[in-house]
C-alpha cells in the first residue's frame, strides 16, 4: 500500500472535514514527481467497499468507516473531500482536541494502484507519475502534514533504490 499526506484538516465539534488528496498538484517524492488525476478514486467510491478513517495509520485507532456511514468521501473539482464524525471514544476525543489545537492538521491516504492505473512520462530530467485509477484503503488524520521532510520518506526512498521496478513497491512517504 502506498501512502501520501496533505494538510488542511478542520474540526467543528466532533465533525472533521478536509481533503485527503488534491488533484493535479505535482509532489516531489525524491526520485520522481507524482500527481493525482481527477477521477482517480472514482472506482473505489462507486464500489461501496469499506474505507476506514484512522489516526496516524494505526489500524487499532479507527475513527470512522464508510460502511458505518461515519465517514463520507466524495470527489470534487479540488480533490478527495471527506467528512468524518469522530467517535465518542478516548481516541476520538483525543483526536478532536488535537485537531482543534492545530497539533493534527494533516491528512493522508493509503492506496494501491490498479492495473493501468498510472501513467509515467518524462518532463525535462524528471519522471512524473500520474495516478489515474487507484483502490483507496484508508484516510488518516496525522500530525505530519503535507511536504514534511520526514525520516520515513527518506528511508522509503532509500529502500526503493534496491529494486528495479519501483512502481510495484509499497511506499510510505509523506509528500
Amino acid at each position: 500500500m502506498e501512502i501520501r499526506s496533505i494538510g488542511g484538516v478542520q474540526a467543528q465539534g466532533r465533525k472533521v472535514t478536509g481533503y485527503a488528496a488534491v488533484f493535479n498538484r505535482e509532489t516531489d517524492l525524491g526520485e520522481f514527481r507524482e500527481q493525482i488525476a481527477p477521477g482517480a478514486f472514482r472506482r473505489s467510491l462507486e464500489s461501496r467497499r469499506n474505507i476506514r478513517a484512522l489516526y496516524d495509520h494505526q489500524t487499532g485507532a479507527v475513527l470512522g468507516t464508510t460502511q458505518a456511514h461515519t465517514l463520507e468521501l466524495r470527489e470534487d473539482a479540488h480533490g478527495l473531500h471527506f467528512t468524518l464524525e469522530l467517535p465518542d471514544t478516548s481516541v476520538g476525543r483525543d483526536v478532536a482536541e488535537l485537531v482543534k489545537r492545530g497539533d493534527v492538521s494533516g491528512c493522508s491516504f493509503g492506496f494501491r494502484v490498479n492495473p493501468h492505473g498510472e501513467k509515467w512520462e518524462r518532463r525535462a530530467d524528471v519522471a512524473v507519475r500520474t495516478l489515474v485509477d487507484v483502490t483507496l484503503a484508508e484516510i488518516t488524520l496525522t500530525a505530519d502534514p503535507a511536504y514534511a521532510d520526514t525520516e520515513v520518506a527518506l528511508r522509503s526512498m532509500g529502500f526503493c533504490e534496491r529494486f528495479q521496478d519501483r512502481r510495484k513497491l509499497w511506499l510510505e512517504t509523506c509528500t
